[in-house]
């Protein structure tokens, strides 16, 4: 595939030395995340030996590789390199791309012997970006996908001949911790968990636990009750032992998990904060979907939340998808080069370009205000009321305060044949329902330092700090938010998804042929 030479750097890069001829295993990429390492790799490290994905199929789609036909190569991300050359990132995708229909959650990814110690045997790389990313998520399947599964993460590079993983987590498994957050091995900030003398917290008798209780709501309960009862018992748990929600406090137990299982094998975990729209790559502003802090924007903009749970004076840590991309392929070229060891990298703003709530707020309401007609899928008309920040006892008294008369009105019209409930009723159930889900990371007491994941950036040297950035002092606050993140919002989070299909590429190679 042929690539500008800006994109493809010169020999001076340590990322391309490293991961050239290498054969990587990326889960995951059917997420947003997943989607913008592999459009990376491509586009960037041309000369890659294979890239293997694991992609579980399903009712519509049960081949991994028709899966990723339909909802992977079709993503938006992939149009800089359809734009510069149709035919060789088709050529890429048929030579050096590998879908591997599998599960990551099943003992051996769900392959039959033969195809699994093939795996085994092409792959130098384990980069594990799958995840549950609900906060809110039964308690059994965000322990399958961000905990247990993980054990299979490790039989795997085990039987690959001791291959090196690089694997994502999050800032937020810091959990209830306060101050500033280095780039280490988290304590809980809650019940006591016995410590290894290898640093990572001996979780083994803590997810039996766990799974007892599992255990039994699920002997008492049954249906849309059963789900409520899981979703309550991951929350109270994880409360119970220092984390706000069920999917950082099951990333904090795979991050112990991995580290016990590799503790003889080199493992990086890159943890990134609050992941939203790219600054620059591979087009400024691409986003897929709504991320953390969009759920709360696009509510406001359809005129359901004014008013919100938040310390404006709290450093909000918000990053830039590419940035974090790089910062994986930085950790990817690391281990594969250097001795065996455990690292953990932060991919962050909060620590080096700061940017309080309120500056947050302030830059994306001035922009609603000034230029709404610019955002068509955001906004139906200028937004008239401000959005509030406000302390959490005054938001729950205030909330709690309004809904009560509100209901009883509610219940008064529908017995007098109004079909539908209070406009102003739903808006608050909506506030109340968004606050319950992000209440806890607008209202930060926490900076996430990311000093090592800088240094490793200086040891890549110019090239690579060029090629693969990931200095979060790149970012200017006011144009990104303003410009880049409202406009990607706008264009690609809410925008149409399209098929690029298998038929089409084999109708392209025909008329290539022909």
């Amino acid at each position: 595939m042929t690539l500008p030479t800006s994109q493809t750097g010169d020999p001076d890069s340590a990322v391309r030395s490293a991961l050239r001829g290498k054969h990587v295993l990326i889960t995951g990429t059917t997420g947003f995340l997943g989607k913008a390492v592999l459009e990376k790799l491509i586009r960037s490290v041309p000369d890659i030996g294979g890239i293997y994905l694991l992609v579980r199929g399903n009712a519509r789609h049960p081949n991994g590789r028709e899966r990723f036909f339909s909802e992977i190569a079709s993503a938006n991300v992939f149009d800089y390199l359809r734009a510069e050359d149709i035919a060789g990132f088709d050529q890429f995708l048929e030579t050096r791309v590998h879908c591997v229909t599998g599960e990551l959650t099943r003992p051996r990814f769900g392959l039959s012997d033969d195809e699994y110690e093939a795996l085994a045997g092409r792959v130098d790389l384990v980069i594990n970006s799958a995840a549950s990313v609900n906060f809110r998520e039964e308690l059994d399947k965000a322990l399958s996908i961000n905990t247990l599964c993980l054990d299979n993460v490790a039989v795997f590079a085990r039987r690959a001949g001791n291959i090196p993983v690089v694997q994502v987590s999050t800032c937020y498994v810091n959990g209830m911790n306060s101050g500033e957050i280095s780039e280490d091995v988290i304590k809980p900030a809650g019940a006591d968990i016995p410590r290894n003398a290898g640093g990572w917290y001996e979780t083994g008798s803590l997810i039996r636990l766990l799974q007892d209780k599992i255990t039994d709501v699920r002997s008492r309960y049954a249906g849309k009750m059963l789900e409520k009862k899981l979703v309550e018992l991951g929350i109270r748990e994880a409360n119970h032992y220092g984390w706000s929600d069920t999917y950082t406090f099951t990333k904090w137990l795979g991050e112990q998990r991995l580290m016990e299982s590799l503790q003889d094998q080199s493992l990086t975990i890159v943890r990134p904060s609050i992941i939203e729209s790219a600054l620059a790559e591979p087009v400024a502003g691409w986003i897929e979907g709504v991320k953390v802090a969009d759920a709360i924007i696009l509510a406001y903009a359809r005129e359901k939340v004014t008013v919100f749970p938040g310390d404006r004076n709290g450093v909000i840590d918000v990053i830039p998808v590419d940035l974090v991309a790089n910062s994986l392929l930085l950790a990817s070229a690391e281990i594969l080069t250097e001795e065996t060891g455990r690292r953990i990298y932060q991919c962050c703003s909060g620590s080096l370009n700061p940017i309080s709530l309120g500056e947050f707020i302030d830059h994306l309401m001035d922009e609603a205000r000034e230029n709404y007609q610019a955002y068509d899928k955001l906004f139906s008309r200028q937004p008239t009321k401000p959005f509030i920040a406000v302390n959490r006892v005054l938001f729950d008294a205030t909330v709690n305060g309004i809904r009560v008369p509100l209901s009883l009105a509610n219940k008064v019209m529908r017995l007098a044949g109004h079909g539908r409930d209070l406009k102003l009723l739903r808006n608050l159930d909506t506030t109340r329902a968004l606050a319950t889900i992000f209440g806890f990371y607008t209202s930060p007491n926490y900076i996430f330092s990311n000093a090592r994941l800088m240094a490793l950036a200086g040891r890549m040297g110019l090239t690579d700090q060029a090629l693969f950035p990931v200095d979060p002092r790149k970012i200017g606050w006011e144009t990104y938010l303003r410009k880049t993140h409202l406009g990607g919002l706008n264009r690609y989070g809410l925008g149409e998804r399209r098929v690029y299909s298998l038929r089409a590429r084999r109708e392209r190679r025909t008329a290539v042929a022909a």
